[in-house]
């Protein structure tokens, strides 16, 4: 999936610093593939001296200073967002980070799809330059108000079934996978049984009340359809 931009904007610009190649380079190839510009260093010193970036994806394990003192001197210097992405999985190195101003934390390995989607959250946070309101058939979500209606109504939801609709709402059409919403919706240290998710889908389904609008791609997870069958599909 592209980057959507509007025709005046620069693309995205995106500072990988990493200094496993192996990793690097398939970063890379698979951002700029999705219409991002990228940038790749290798050590702390470059990554300082790079031009600023929208947002960098930023190892701890540099051979030259340590990522946590990157982190806050680029914290320091540019209004940057920062995604660590790191071997590192530990609490206190997560903490660590995001004290440091780390905008989001990411535990090697990962997949590109929530990569990507990490990107997206933290970019909308960062920089809220796109759209506000999300919808999907007859359902639109505002996350600012933290509000979601159906035909207009409002619908009571908790903050789990608000949080798991904004993840695929946010990217409709995209199959999200269970790894992928219980990282995003409890955290990536929640080690409660699976269930609890489908627990939560069940009583979003419900109140949502808009047949085939979730749907369960078996095996993966679940995928927000841009309309529901009746609703002008």
């Amino acid at each position: 999936m592209s980057v959507k931009t509007p025709a005046s904007e620069p693309p995205v610009r995106v500072l990988v610093v990493e200094d496993d190649e192996g990793i690097a380079g398939p970063l890379r190839r698979g951002l700029s593939r999705s219409g991002y510009e990228v940038e790749l260093v290798g050590t702390a010193a470059a990554a300082l001296a790079a031009a600023p970036a929208d947002l960098v994806l930023l190892d701890l394990g540099l051979p030259d200073l340590d990522g946590l003192e990157v982190c806050r001197r680029l914290r320091e210097s540019a209004d940057t967002a920062v995604i660590v992405v790191t071997a590192r999985g530990e609490e206190g190195d997560r903490v660590a980070a995001l004290d440091e101003g780390a905008d989001d934390y990411l535990v090697k390995p990962f997949g590109l799809a929530e990569l990507q989607a990490r990107i997206r959250a933290v970019l909308r946070r960062v920089h809220p330059s796109g759209p506000t309101v999300y919808a999907a058939g007859p359902v639109v979500l505002d996350p600012r108000t933290r509000r979601v209606s159906v035909r207009g109504q409002e619908a009571s939801l908790t903050p789990k079934e608000f949080d798991i609709l904004e993840c695929l709402i946010a990217d409709v059409g995209r199959a999200v996978s269970r790894q992928e919403l219980l990282t995003r919706v409890w955290d990536e240290h929640w080690y409660g049984p699976g269930r609890v998710l489908d627990v939560h889908m069940a009583a979003l389904r419900r109140k949502l009340a808009v047949d085939g609008l979730i749907e369960t791609v078996y095996g993966h997870g679940f995928r927000l359809r841009p309309s529901a069958p009746g609703d002008g599909d």
